[in-house]
């Protein structure tokens, strides 16, 4: 259980960092601070998933709460407005946890108000629930004052004279319908009485956006005001969504996520609390796309992503006994792929995806590897996986976009001037910061290792013709690789060579020539590279994109949209590369006890920051430099599931 107490819910800069999240599994959230103060545009009480699992708008921001005991009027929610905290219902509040759901605790002249908030599985749903604690009973009421927003979740909306402040009221409900051609809001309330009152408030302030070089300013519209009479009430609840609903299910629906989140847990091969809080993380990211699964790469902007779903699939899936989800997922992108390449991105939108990456498609290979390894089901990638894959080989080898293609070295080629193929993918404007053009280091081990996979995979299929093929393919990356990529003045890998021009900046990317299943290195060179990481790039929360003695080290990811796209990958820290770094650790150090008392005190940190500066999430990175401030997306799921997946490597030891 994550808690934080009234020292840390008091303290407005410390309860701010602390984010938390819910999730619905089609895209649509609910989050905040932990004292409700919004410092995002993202947060908000109801982020719907219009087209699941994108298109998400804010429809509810927040609830504004007044608890009112023996005619005394206590604001118990908190804003930034420019200049002032208002109300500082924070000063109020005894603690914060999660249990399993946000739990927010809130101490009157004696009385306990709890609330809880929760999101039900499958809908664009929230559940807002209050228990009062008055040992004394003393006659109050709650009111509550919604505030809308009704915009996409990218954007901000000022006061405006189309919003439609018309309500539609029924016994224990109300429908508001602001703007034509967006969803309606329904709201199920228990014996609450609804007083009809528009009026917007202006001025939200978002601190988070203001530091991003973001509009940081919004107004919001309140359209009633609920009021609930705690001395016949005393456990009112509402239902925000995009459905109608009946009050009464609100216990049921929270009985039956709890219920599902227990059935998840249970599944996971391990009862480590660690492997236990990395799985109900990892549940967040996982969504239904169409009949299928997919991946939300980070929370709070990201959608699902290529990339993003292929390197997480294993750590959020199959390390945890979710197989079904990883055939799922396999199947959703397989079922795009074009010329021989998977598309980085499902838009927001929803248009048609984007195809401008050139390693997503080679980590398919090493998610299906993952499957097969996880699952020994060769036959559902017989029939619906093999010529998926055998055809994205072929088209590299002839060549498809942006000048991906095997060389002449058996080596694969990729990049043209203005794009971004790899992870490494930061652009502002026409500025592409790091282009790596020509083989970048990682590309080749993921090529390497696709084509090792298959001639496996060819193998046991009896597709003689095809396992002749794919050996004969990784037989000349594998004589070519060393002589061209081995850097002997680092005692490491270049990080990409373009025609005679060879890049010694120290990276992580040369890791994964370590830590996947097929080796290019001797095992002497493959130790004094993961030496060279470790001496250079690691952290305690994870592996540098730089080495800090780089000229074009930057060790703080902050500033406007320019300034940070300009750090994201030249020093700033990312979870993610643990996982690889852990696993490379071990192949080059053994399982002795030291080394995997080593790698129980790196993971150890993480779990230190999920419970502690965290709600149960690891972000998306972190500075480079001490003391290591958390950035980027506040939930990244290639962070958890590669986590998850040493944590789990480490378990089986």
């Amino acid at each position: 259980m994550c808690r934080f107490d009234h020292t840390i819910c008091r303290d407005l800069d410390a309860a701010c960092r602390r984010e938390w999240l819910e999730t619905n599994g089609i895209g649509g959230f609910a989050s905040s601070t932990i004292v409700g103060l919004n410092t995002r545009r993202y947060h908000g009480l109801l982020v719907a998933a219009t087209k699941p699992p994108v298109g998400r708008m804010v429809l509810l921001s927040k609830i504004e709460e007044t608890l009112v005991i023996d005619g005394r009027r206590v604001e118990l929610s908190c804003n930034q407005y420019p200049g002032a905290i208002h109300p500082q219902g924070h000063l109020h509040m005894k603690e914060f946890r999660r249990d399993p759901f946000p739990v927010f605790v809130y101490e009157v002249d004696g009385c306990m108000l709890e609330k809880s908030v929760f999101m039900i599985h499958g809908e664009n749903s929230v559940v807002i629930q209050y228990k009062l604690k008055d040992r004394v009973r003393r006659a109050g009421s709650l009111e509550l004052r919604p505030l809308i927003a009704f915009r996409d979740y990218h954007r901000l909306t000022d006061e405006n004279g189309v919003l439609n402040p018309s309500l539609e009221i029924e016994s224990g409900s109300v429908r508001i319908s602001p703007y034509p051609d967006l969803p309606s809001l329904y709201l199920a309330h228990s014996s609450g009485e609804l007083n009809p009152a528009g009026y917007w408030y202006r001025n939200f302030e978002y601190a988070v956006d203001q530091q991003r070089g973001l509009d940081f300013r919004e107004d919001l519209f309140q359209p009633f005001v609920l009021v609930f009479d705690l001395s016949r009430e005393p456990s009112p609840a509402v239902i925000a969504s995009t459905e109608a609903h009946n009050i009464e299910s609100a216990r049921a629906a929270r009985t039956a996520e709890i219920e599902r989140r227990e059935r998840i847990l249970l599944c996971a091969p391990s009862k480590n609390p660690f492997v236990v809080e990395l799985a109900r993380a990892a549940d967040q990211f996982l969504v239904r796309r169409g009949q299928f699964h997919s991946v939300i790469a980070g929370y709070h902007w990201f959608s699902d992503w290529g990339r993003d779903a292929m390197i997480s699939l294993p750590g959020l899936t199959l390390a945890i006994g979710r197989p079904e989800i990883a055939k799922s997922i396999l199947l959703a992108f397989a079922a795009h792929v074009d010329r021989g390449m998977l598309p980085n991105r499902f838009p927001d939108a929803g248009e048609t995806p984007e195809y401008n990456t050139v390693d997503a498609t080679l980590w398919f290979f090493e998610a299906v590897r993952a499957y097969t390894a996880y699952t020994n089901d060769y036959e559902f990638v017989r029939t619906r996986l093999y010529e998926v894959l055998a055809d994205i080989i072929s088209w590299h080898e002839r060549g498809t976009r942006y000048g991906i293609r095997v060389d002449r070295d058996g080596l694969l080629l990729a990049g043209e001037p203005g794009v971004q193929l790899t992870w490494m993918d930061a652009k502002a404007g026409d500025w592409v910061v790091t282009p790596r053009r020509g083989k970048a280091v990682e590309i080749q081990a993921l090529w390497y290792n696709a084509l090792r996979f298959m001639e496996d995979l060819a193998q046991r299929l009896g597709q003689n013709a095809d396992r002749a093929h794919f050996g004969a393919l990784a037989d000349r990356a594998q004589q070519s690789f060393p002589g061209l990529f081995w850097n002997e003045a680092g005692g490491c890998l270049h990080d990409v060579v373009d025609g005679e021009t060879r890049d010694a900046s120290i990276r992580p990317n040369q890791i994964f020539a370590v830590s996947l299943a097929h080796k290019m290195l001797t095992p002497q060179k493959a130790r004094s590279l993961v030496e060279t990481v470790e001496r250079h790039l690691l952290t305690p929360y994870g592996l540098r994109s730089l080495a800090p003695g780089d000229p074009q080290y930057r060790g703080r990811y902050e500033g406007d949209v320019r300034s940070r796209d300009g750090a994201y990958h030249q020093g700033t820290v990312w979870p993610w590369l643990m996982g690889p770094f852990i696993t490379a650790y071990l192949e080059v150090h053994g399982r002795a006890p030291a080394a995997l008392k080593q790698v129980a005190q790196w993971l150890d940190e993480l779990r230190r920051y999920m419970n502690d500066e965290s709600v149960g999430q690891i972000p998306e990175i972190f500075d480079g430099d001490p003391p290591h401030r958390s950035g980027g997306c506040i939930a990244q799921a290639w962070s958890v599931a590669e986590v998850l997946r040493a944590a789990m490597e480490l378990e089986v030891t």
